[in-house]
């Protein structure tokens, strides 16, 4: 058996963020963070969940030992604004899927760029990942701005996924490998 490069939670330090390992406390805000009407919008999720079943969720994301949840927090202010994701892992072919979510009060300042290159490279230098994929709204404009800057490259696209309000939606898939990663 493979031990997961997940087992171990880190704290990752950037100039803006400080990514750390989530616990219960963290449910209510995050609770707030996954009602904002356009993280619903582009995570394609439910507007909430019960209380109990997020402090549940959040309380235990340090015993899981195939994906890696970090809390991403403003550095300046010890804040929760979003959370960011290594999950899906595949041992065998040394992959893992990329998602991420940055409530309101933490757009539109650098920390979800920041947050995503330090669990990114996180994934590439410490768990030793090949490749990281994710999938993305074609119309999350902002999202697919951060990935491009990571140097995630679209490998696809797949028509009409969701129904959002009537509209049909796409879904960007990209990917970035390791090797890519380090040439930038």
């Amino acid at each position: 058996m493979t031990l997961s490069p997940f087992a171990r939670k880190p704290v990752l330090t950037g100039e803006r963020t400080v990514l750390r390992p989530f616990t219960e406390a963290d449910a209510e805000t995050m609770a707030a963070i996954i009602e904002d009407p356009e993280v619903v919008r582009f995570t394609g999720g439910p507007a909430s969940f019960a209380p109990e079943r997020l402090r549940s969720w959040y309380g235990s994301r340090g015993a899981q030992d195939d994906r890696l949840d970090l809390a991403v927090t403003d550095r300046a202010t010890g804040e929760l604004v979003g959370e960011v994701v290594l999950n899906d892992w595949d041992p065998d072919h040394r992959h893992a899927t990329f998602r991420t979510l940055v409530g309101p009060r933490g757009r539109g300042r650098g920390l979800g760029t920041e947050a995503a290159r330090l669990i990114v490279g996180y994934g590439f230098a410490t768990a030793g990942l090949h490749r990281i994929g994710l999938e993305a709204y074609a119309d999350n404009v902002r999202a697919r701005h951060v990935y491009e800057k990571l140097g995630f490259v679209v490998e696809g696209v797949r028509r009409q996924v969701a129904l959002h309000d009537g509209v049909w939606r796409d879904e960007v898939v990209m990917g970035l490998l390791a090797e890519e990663w380090k040439a930038a």
